[in-house]
């Protein structure tokens, strides 16, 4: 029995040799983010992962990240430029931050096009951040996700899936509190100097 099996045996590696001569080596395991991994581990020791977290929360909180649009049209009207204005203030408190704009239309219309729509969204979110004096340094390159995320999953006109969301992504590793693994004391700074009497938010000139 056993001198009759390794034919089988040889022949199973065999087929399993050639369903694979045509892919490379490893390419199950890598799904195209080889790296991430360690990455993530590097940023949860050093806690630069929690405090990303905390300060995502603490924007989402205080502000709102979201603005909306009419159909069809990258323009902000009066309400999503008055929420904009609130996150630039907000997002002159700390320097140390980047943020990155998403992009996001109804489901009226093709995939492509809602795609180039979503990003020109974005785009113009961050254009008017920028015009609020925020650096474009840390606004991290526009995303557009289209109609794939919809909040009201319905094909006809939705304003509420119009939409942009601002969120925090990251830190600006060059900036020197970053450089000194400082993270609580981003965290923390402002609400400490909002106690103090006569406390005025930072204007991003002087950082």
């Amino acid at each position: 029995m056993r001198n009759l099996m390794r034919p089988l045996i040889a022949a199973a590696a065999l087929a399993a040799l050639a369903a694979c001569a045509d892919r490379e080596l490893g390419a199950e395991a890598d799904s195209g983010h080889f790296g991430n991994a360690t990455m993530n581990n590097t940023q949860i020791h050093s806690g630069q992962k929690d405090y990303v977290v905390q300060l995502g929360s603490r924007f989402a909180a205080e502000v709102t990240d979201t603005v909306n649009f009419a159909f069809d049209s990258t323009v902000l009207d009066a309400e999503a430029r008055a929420t904009l204005d609130r996150q630039a203030d907000w997002i002159r408190q700390f320097p140390e931050v980047r943020f990155r704009v998403y992009g996001h239309t109804d489901l009226v219309g093709s995939d492509a096009y809602n795609y180039r729509l979503g990003l020109r969204r974005a785009q113009a979110v961050v254009a008017y951040l920028a015009s609020r004096g925020i650096s474009r340094s840390r606004l991290e390159a526009v995303t557009s996700y289209g109609r794939t995320r919809p909040v009201v999953p319905t094909t006809a006109e939705e304003r509420r899936n119009r939409r942009t969301v601002t969120e925090v992504t990251g830190f600006v590793q060059r900036h020197p509190t970053v450089l000194n693994g400082k993270y609580a004391e981003v965290i923390f700074r402002e609400y400490v100097a909002s106690a103090a009497p006569g406390h005025q938010t930072r204007l991003e000139g002087f950082e």
